[in-house]
């Protein structure tokens, strides 16, 4: 397989296999399980500290992942501000932190609710029989022997002022059925949106009904133009979708980005000069300045620690009650899944497993023993004692 047919969390797990192939004395993990889902970030994490005994092997992990922390690192370095404030056993730092910043991380989860109907419900997307299927070529003339069903028979609504959260594990096609929701993967079935048969429209049908559909793409390092400084990535969908002038988009970017807990200087940034939660909430602020009747979040939270994740989430609650906006929501994190959405689908190898209508419904009396395995590791892991 090349890379491009490899999901995010499959990818990561080969850049795992190719550090860890050269059998190094000094592991530096830089969130290596961000892109998994729980059970194979969990499988990865015991490989790692198996190897570790077998090769005596240190490893500097860094990650957003405070459960996972907890669970596998012997002493803990809390970084702010590029000062290491904080360091203390791993037992210690949990029990009894020291910094205030630390005792904030620590202490900030994502909780709650997703915002109740506020307007009269209308079904805004419905997507019926939806297949992807990849084809597998073999020979010298590299004839069609199978193919790869990454999508098969998916189908779902989603109202006005509904999140439909879609989970499952790495290569599930969480990713792909929200490409092909905004025209950038080929699919068959039917999507309807508003009237509109999305699979059977044309590029110039398209484009008046972009603005009202956005997506916010799961990997913060290849969504944002190198070339161009944040101001310009911004306020680039205002310039082409809307009739502001310049300085009106200006004071809607500034505005925006003061909602992503940035300030004003990031405008003149580069995306090579921002790391990839600051890019995550650069890619968020571009969606959200359209006001998207549809916005596709890919994983969004992935990149980001707990503090900025519960005021990201607080921010979408905030704006689909205000606007109506709905939210198709794919993540791997269940505890920001559980607090955004209102409906919940399962998926694996491509097919539905479960579908609740009422989220709450999965996470108390979860049905098919897949989804119970994935609540039970995601949240056994944040409660768990100490390992010894």
């Amino acid at each position: 397989s090349y890379p491009h047919a490899l999901s995010g969390g499959q990818r990561q797990r080969v850049m795992i296999a190719m550090a860890l192939a050269n059998n190094p004395d000094i592991l530096i993990a830089d969130e290596p399980t961000t892109a998994l889902d729980v059970t194979a970030a969990k499988t990865i994490m015991e490989l790692l500290k198996k190897l570790q005994a077998e090769r005596n092997m240190s490893i500097i992990f860094i990650s957003h992942d405070l459960h996972t922390v907890k669970r596998y690192a012997d002493r803990i370095g809390v970084m702010k501000s590029g000062q290491l404030i904080e360091v203390q056993s791993a037992k210690d730092l949990f029990l009894a932190p020291k910094e205030p910043y630390t005792q904030a991380l620590l202490h900030t989860v994502p909780d709650g609710l997703p915002p109740t109907h506020q307007i009269e419900q209308q079904t805004r997307l419905q997507a019926e029989n939806l297949r992807i299927w990849f084809p597998i070529k073999q020979g010298v003339f590299q004839r069609t022997v199978a193919h790869t069903k990454a999508v098969d028979g998916v189908g779902f609504d989603i109202n006005t002022g509904e999140t439909l959260g879609i989970v499952g594990e790495s290569g599930s096609g969480k990713s792909t059925l929200g490409l092909a929701l905004i025209d950038l993967q080929q699919a068959k079935g039917r999507v309807l949106f508003e009237q509109h048969d999305l699979i059977k429209l044309n590029k110039k049908q398209w484009k008046p009904i972009r603005q009202d559909i956005q997506i916010v793409f799961q990997d913060p390092y290849s969504s944002l133009n190198p070339r161009f400084q944040v101001i310009s990535i911004l306020t680039e969908g205002l310039k082409i979708h809307t009739a502001l002038n310049a300085q009106r988009r200006l004071e809607k970017a500034k505005a925006m980005l003061k909602r992503m807990n940035l300030t004003e200087d990031y405008l003149s940034r580069y995306p090579h000069e921002l790391s990839g939660g600051q890019r995550q909430r650069v890619a968020l602020a571009r969606a959200l300045l359209l006001e998207p009747k549809l916005l596709v979040l890919d994983e969004p939270t992935s990149a980001l620690d707990r503090t900025n994740q519960v005021q990201i989430i607080e921010l979408l609650r905030e704006m689909q009650a205000q606007t109506g906006m709905s939210y198709v929501f794919i993540s791997h994190d269940l505890a920001v899944v559980k607090a955004l959405s209102h409906k919940i689908m399962v998926l694996k190898s491509g097919k539905v497993v479960e579908y609740a209508q009422n989220s709450m419904d999965l996470f108390n009396n979860p049905q098919h023993h897949y989804t119970q395995g994935l609540i039970q590791t995601a949240f056994s892991c944040a409660y768990e004692a100490f390992p010894k």
